[in-house]
């Protein structure tokens, strides 16, 4: 039947059931346990046991089994199942009742008892109507030609797809886990602007969007790096902020705009604090939340067993290639070796992401890890501290685990002067970039020694999830407008 037709055939059951003097959208049900409480609290009963417990559930009808004068349905909510009985001698309007269909949700009050194949049930003594639904729910939702329309139609997806609903709520729980594992080490969670004046923290394309009483441009966030340091100017010691921050970049199974991000910033401390730190929440977060810590995903092997590999980045890109990258970071010599290695990159690639795709490309099996890539360029590092030993290379490492950036850390430029420079020395050539003065102005006021760590959390659940594709554990990722 077309979709149109079952549409108007809907509205007239919905029409029919009030004319019954049926309320089909009421504003209350109350349930005296859910399903996921009743398949806990009556799990492992025997076949064929009748409890005497009344109870009250409700949920959406999934799938239904006519039979004459008795009827199963299974209803779902919460990501869970439950088989109800209804039967002409038992359930009030029975007829009415198994005109009932997959979509609509109900509230049913009855005994709890297991069928003779061990199947958790509830008897239908009493039953009430919570939602007519006027489209029918899909009954096929799987394969590549739909995984768009699942992405667009998310709330069909969750209801229909069990292991989709799962996805989220694992995802709760790995945020959830996060803030405790920080609050219990003295961390504070804090909120800084989404909507900046001079976008900071990272070089990437900006939102822009307008304020009109103020009469200025104001951007999205690109990361809330330079507000949490204020935090630090302001005497907070430990601070995080877990929330949204956005990129007017491209999209695709890595890449969404709009992104979840850890940024963590600790008074005192530096970059090989913030590896340990950094080592020891995803290694409890994975105990927690995954149970192991050696699995598979896309096929090959990870194992997060501490302590994880160190490997400088200079010293490694040497030992392959044979080539001596550091000092030689001119955006002509990068290039010329990119093409002897057989690399290719866009001819308007910037040097810093020349280098980046030698480094990913050339260290590619090293990147599975987990590895810490340590001793990256002072040149492209401007928030990092240089080493005192090797100005050339800043305090920084960039976690990787299965190929992609997870993590990133620095030891936090603290000096002011040399902080001005390196933005100004960042500006160079692009007339859009301003620098943020108020940000060096606050570091003059004195700034402590500080580590600072940002984590993709979406990167880390696709790690959770075995996905491989971020908009599979987004709730609503971007898409073009259909």
């Amino acid at each position: 039947m077309a979709e149109d037709n079952i549409y108007k055939e809907r509205v007239e059951k919905r029409k029919n059931l009030i004319e019954k003097g049926y309320d089909v959208y009421p504003n209350k049900y109350e349930i005296t346990s859910s399903i996921k409480e009743l398949r806990e609290r009556f799990k492992g009963l025997e076949k064929g046991t009748y409890t005497g417990c009344k109870i009250k559930t409700a949920g959406r009808i999934i799938t239904i089994r006519r039979m004459g004068k008795a009827s199963f349905f299974t209803i779902r909510s919460g990501g869970n199942d439950i088989q109800i009985y209804a039967a002409m001698d038992i359930t009030p309007d029975y007829k009415t009742f198994i005109k009932l269909e997959p979509g609509d949700y109900i509230g049913v009050e009855g005994e709890i008892f297991t069928t003779k194949t061990g199947e958790l049930t509830v008897k239908v003594e009493s039953w009430q109507i919570l939602s007519k639904s006027l489209r029918p729910p899909p009954e096929k939702w799987h394969g590549l030609k739909d995984i768009e329309e699942r992405y667009r139609r998310r709330y069909l997806d969750l209801f229909v797809n069990k292991d989709v609903y799962e996805i989220f709520v694992l995802r709760s729980k790995t945020i959830d886990f996060i803030r405790r594992f920080l609050n219990s080490r003295g961390f504070i969670e804090v909120e800084t602007p989404m909507m900046q004046i001079i976008p900071g923290g990272a070089i990437a394309e900006p939102f822009k969007t307008y304020h009109n009483a103020l009469s200025m441009n104001l951007y999205l966030r690109i990361a809330p790096e330079l507000y949490l340091k204020r935090l630090l100017v302001g005497g907070f010691e430990k601070v995080y902020e877990l929330g949204k921050s956005f990129r007017n970049e491209g999209i695709d199974t890595k890449h969404n705009p709009e992104f979840t991000l850890l940024e963590i910033y600790s008074a005192y401390s530096n970059y090989e604090d913030m590896m340990r730190l950094c080592e020891d929440l995803i290694v409890s977060l994975f105990k927690e939340i995954k149970g192991e810590l050696s699995f598979e995903y896309e096929g090959k092997k990870i194992d997060l067993t501490p302590p994880w590999k160190r490997i400088s980045i200079f010293e490694e890109l040497k030992r392959k290639t044979g080539i001596e990258f550091k000092g030689n970071l001119t955006r002509d010599f990068l290039i010329l070796k990119a093409k002897e290695l057989k690399i290719e990159i866009e001819e308007d690639s910037e040097e810093h992401k020349i280098f980046e795709k030698i480094f990913e490309s050339v260290l590619e099996d090293e990147l599975w890890g987990p590895v810490f890539i340590v001793d990256f360029p002072s040149k492209w590092s401007i928030l990092a501290k240089k080493k005192k030993d090797d100005e050339e290379v800043v305090e920084r490492f960039e976690l990787f685990i299965a190929g992609e950036e997870i993590a990133n850390a620095y030891s936090e430029l603290n000096i002011p002067e040399d902080q001005r420079k390196n933005f100004e020395k960042q500006i160079r050539g692009y007339k859009e970039r301003e620098i943020d003065y108020d940000y060096i102005e606050a570091l003059e006021y004195g700034m402590p020694p500080a580590g600072g760590l940002g984590i993709g959390i979406d990167r880390l659940i696709m790690l959770l999830t075995g996905k491989n594709s971020i908009r599979e554990i987004i709730l609503f990722p971007l898409l073009r407008k259909k």
